[in-house]
Formats: C-alpha cells, structure tokens, sequence
C-alpha cells in the first residue's frame, strides 16, 4: 500500500512539473497587431483641405509618442467616409460628424459604433489673383457666379467636385441644393492646384481651406499671400454693412459666413492609438495647435478681447 501511494505522489509531481514548464517556461502567443495608446502603427484618412493643419496635430503627437506612428492618407471627403467602412482605416478627419442612419449602417458593416467629435472650426477661404481688381464678394455674389445667373466674367475653382468637402459645402449653404454652372466652375486635383491655378489666370477665384493660406506664421502660406489675394465676404449678421476676412476672431463669432466644422470619427472598440490621438486633439495640446494654425478651437476656450486705442 504505501509503494502505491508513493507511486501516485510521484505522478502528481510530475503532472506539477509538466503544468509548470508548459504555462510558465513556455513563452506565451501575444498579439502584436494590436497597438496601445503610446505606441504602434495606424492610417487614417483625412479631408485633403485640412491637411497643413493635421500634419502639424501628427507631428507634435509622435514628438510626444516616439513610439507612436499615424500615417495620414490626405484625398477627398467623399473618399474618407468610404474608408471608414475599411478593416484598414482606424479614423477619418472629415467637415462633418454622422447621421443615425449612417451610424446604423457603418455598425452594421463593420461591428464598431462610430465615435466622433467636433474639435476645431475651420473655414472656406475665398482667394483670387493678385491682379485682380475685385476682392470684396457677397453671399449673392458668389452663387450667381456658381449657378451661372449672373454675367460676372470669373471662374470658380475647387479642390475636387462632387468628392470635395468645400465643393459640397458651398452647394449646400450658398446654392440651397441647386447646382453649379458646369461651365463657371470646374477642378483640380487638390488645394495646392487650386492656388497655383489662381495664381496664373485673373478671372479666377478660387476656394480652399484656410489652413492652406490664413496662417501668417507659416512660410510656405506667406509665400502663397504673395501671389494671391484672400477676398473679404460680406457678413449676414452683423448690424452695420461689413465685409470680413476668414480671420480667426471672425470665424469664432461667425462673422465669416463660409464657417464649418472640423470633426474627428473614430474606429475603435478597445483602448487604442485611435483613441489617444483624438484625445490629444480634444485637449490642451491638440486645441493649442488649432488655434496656433489660426483656426477656431472647439474644445478650449477662447476669449475675444475688444482692443482700444489710447
């Protein structure tokens, strides 16, 4: 009887001594497709007229990340929301957030409920050639030249048509949902055409975002305000008659008529470098650099001081 039971003891050991080297020496199977908050690898696909400013948000994040890295596919808006429904894309930074119908149908597809956020206004920056004689554009003005009704000899210029958020924008808020005048308006590939297009053909105005051009602080922009004008448009809400530059008090107050917003919408159900990033944008650091781009924060602050003169 007790060479049986020292028989069991010694299988029990080594049962022990098994389970031991096969949990505990053996190296486990970690998964390294996912990233972290702090690290790892993810694409996004952003709104191309944002695209100066995005570049500076991702830059200051991977100074503070090292470890971190956000590749930016800059194309059109239309493009960024069917890339959301890809495996690939962890986030698109777009002028809008999602309707319940689109909300319903991105979970559906792709098994994630969508976050999104407003985080900065931006606006449209309405630019013509430095030789042009006409800098002062009303609400009227330009859908006539848009539609086509009025005998106004300019030409209108987007990045991008039916893809082109500011395209989309302009027909929503200035046209009502008409269309545009094939013949008056037309494209190019992306902002930084469009500015070069204007700058070469007079009766031309052109549309871009005003991270593209409002920020005096950049070279490359101030190189730009060189060979084009930034036209003023005409307020519809201020009590005396006054035409306004998309400067940044201007579209925090909503003096500038052509304001819209900058969203972000996210991809991610676990705690990620998607989420870290949009984070980042949200608070301090992120609406820091908005408002240094001259744009408007919409998460932070912002306090418009009257200035007198002595």
């Amino acid at each position: 009887m007790i060479g049986i039971k020292k028989h069991i003891a010694f299988i029990g050991v080594v049962v022990l001594i098994s389970i031991w080297i096969f949990s505990g020496c053996t190296p486990r199977s970690q998964r390294t497709d996912i990233d972290s908050p702090e690290s790892g690898t993810i694409h996004i696909s952003v709104d191309e007229s944002f695209r100066p400013v995005i570049d500076s948000q991702i830059k200051v994040f991977e100074s503070q990340f090292p470890k971190a890295h956000i590749i930016a596919d800059y194309k059109s808006e239309a493009d960024c929301f069917k890339d959301l429904y890809k495996d690939s894309t962890r986030m698109i930074i777009v002028t809008r957030g999602l309707s319940m119908a689109e909300e319903r149908s991105y979970k559906d597809s792709t098994q994630i409920s969508p976050s999104w956020l407003k985080v900065a206004y931006d606006a449209i920056a309405v630019v013509v050639n430095k030789d042009s004689p006409d800098t002062l554009f009303s609400l009227a003005k330009l859908s006539g030249i848009l539609d086509g009704t009025t005998a106004d000899k300019e030409l209108a210029v987007f990045d991008g048509t039916s893809g082109s958020s500011s395209f989309r924008f302009l027909q929503d808020s200035i046209l009502k949902g008409r269309p545009f005048d094939p013949k008056k308006v037309f494209a190019k590939d992306n902002s930084n055409e469009v500015l070069k297009y204007v700058e070469s053909n007079k009766n031309v105005i052109g549309f871009v975002g005003v991270s593209w051009i409002g920020n005096p602080e950049d070279t490359a922009q101030l190189s730009f305000l060189t060979k084009v004008k930034i036209a003023a448009v005409k307020c519809e809400n201020c009590e005396d008659p006054a035409y306004v530059m998309p400067y940044q008090a201007n579209i925090m107050t909503k003096k500038y008529p052509l304001v819209r917003g900058l969203f972000y919408i996210l991809k991610e159900n676990f705690s990620g470098l998607g989420g870290s990033f949009a984070n980042f944008m949200t608070y301090e650091k992120g609406q820091l650099i908005f408002r240094r781009a001259y744009l408007g924060p919409a998460r932070m602050d912002f306090t418009i001081r009257r200035a007198t003169t002595q």
